[in-house]
C-alpha cells in the first residue's frame, strides 16, 4: 500500500508540473507595431521572454535598407531596437550578461559591428560570441544579435 501511495504522489506531481510551468503572458514582450506583431504571431515567437530576473531576447536582425551600403547604420538600428526591447522588459544595455551574434561575413563586418557595439556596451563587459553563418532569415539580414540580460529596474 505504501508503494501505491508514493507512486500516486509521483504521478500527480509529474502531471501537474507542465501546468505550473506555463508562461505568464505578462512576461512575454511582443512588438508594439501591429505589422511586426502580426509577423511575430505568424512565426510563433516573442521579442523577449522574462523568466525570473532574466530577460531572454530573440535575435534582432541587422539589415541594409535598399540601396544602403553603410553597415554602421544597419548595426545601429539593430542596437537601438534591442535597447527598446530591453527597456520594455525592465532592463538596459548595462544589464546585458551575454551577447551572441551571427554574421553573414564576419571578417567584413567585425570592424563596423564592434564600433557600434562600443556605443552601447561598456565595461564591465558581458560575454560575447560571434559566429560566421551562411545566411539569415530574412535573407536581407547581414547579422543577427541575440541578448540575455538581467532585469535592472
Amino acid at each position: 500500500m505504501h508503494r501505491a501511495t508514493i507512486a500516486a504522489l509521483i504521478a500527480v506531481t509529474v502531471l501537474a508540473a507542465p501546468a505550473a510551468a506555463k508562461r505568464d503572458p505578462a512576461q512575454v514582450i511582443m512588438p508594439e507595431d501591429p505589422e511586426r506583431r502580426a509577423t511575430h504571431e505568424e512565426w510563433g515567437f516573442a521579442e523577449a521572454v522574462i523568466h525570473g530576473d532574466t530577460v531572454w531576447l530573440s535575435g534582432v536582425v541587422a539589415r541594409l535598407n535598399p540601396g544602403e551600403t553603410d553597415q554602421f547604420a544597419a548595426f545601429d538600428r539593430a542596437f537601438q531596437e534591442i535597447a527598446g526591447i530591453l527597456e520594455r522588459a525592465g532592463s538596459g544595455w548595462d544589464d546585458v550578461i551575454e551577447i551572441t551574434t551571427y554574421h553573414t561575413d564576419l571578417p567584413a563586418q567585425i570592424e563596423a559591428f564592434d564600433a557600434v557595439k562600443a556605443r552601447y556596451v561598456h565595461a564591465p563587459f558581458p560575454a560575447w560570441t560571434a559566429i560566421d553563418v551562411d545566411r539569415l532569415a530574412p535573407e536581407s539580414g547581414i547579422a543577427e544579435i541575440r541578448v540575455v540580460a538581467k532585469r535592472g529596474k
